[in-house]
């Protein structure tokens, strides 16, 4: 017999149970990290650990998973960085991006600024992203409006930096990362204080840990 026997169908409540358990380890990824374990995820997604692992034989597989589309939104930053005729404009664009992807999950921050075992495809990722903000960068000099000076570390050191608007409250860390971006980018500028600075996005109310209430 050479026809292949079809696949059966995948139960209802099989569907469900996985759509739970990702949407309950972006959940806890974007708030501990991806230091957070297994079970929590079953936790949150009300699933016992067998029916985790049934899905997820791995951390692994959980966190590629979890973030895929998180990946795929980089790949198209780079790309549409890469592709984008101004390239200050698009080295811009992309550092801007990555920020925000980075504020949207502690997680995903996690897997691209780290060598985690669990999170080892990552670094093609990121060696890809760094590559091309590289070149993005090396353009962006030509035209001048790129600082000479900047080098690939930096990038490195804002985005280590970065890192800690994970502390601050959901509610407020994608903001806070627009307007950090938007700091930084002036500081990338080969002339900041030429005309009219650019606006700054709003700032949004934060406060520091431990800060005494009668400040």
């Amino acid at each position: 017999m050479t026809d292949r026997l079809p696949h059966p169908p995948v139960r209802s409540d099989a569907r469900g149970n996985r759509a739970r358990i990702l949407d309950a380890a972006r959940a806890v990824f974007a708030e501990e990290g991806l230091s957070a374990p297994m079970r929590e995820v079953a936790r949150q997604a009300e699933v016992g650990p067998a029916t985790l692992y049934r899905h997820f034989p791995t951390k692994r597989a959980l966190i590629e998973e979890t973030f895929a589309e998180q990946r795929r939104g980089c790949r198209a930053a780079v790309r549409d960085a890469l592709a984008d005729p101004d390239p200050w404009h698009g080295f811009r664009g992309l550092v801007e991006r990555i920020c925000e992807l980075h504020a949207h999950s502690r997680g995903f921050a996690d897997a691209f600024m780290t060598d985690f075992p669990e999170a080892m495809d990552f670094a093609v990722d990121r060696e890809r992203t760094l590559r091309a903000v590289a070149e993005l960068a090396r353009r962006a000099q030509q035209t001048g409006r790129l600082r000479s000076d900047f080098v690939i570390d930096d990038l490195v050191l804002m985005l280590m930096a970065h890192q800690g608007i994970q502390h601050a409250p959901r509610t407020v860390r994608l903001a806070a990362s627009r307007r950090y971006a938007a700091y930084v980018m002036e500081a990338f500028h080969a002339t900041p204080d030429r005309g009219t600075p650019t606006p700054l996005p709003p700032a949004p109310r934060l406060q520091l840990a431990h800060t005494p209430d009668t400040l």
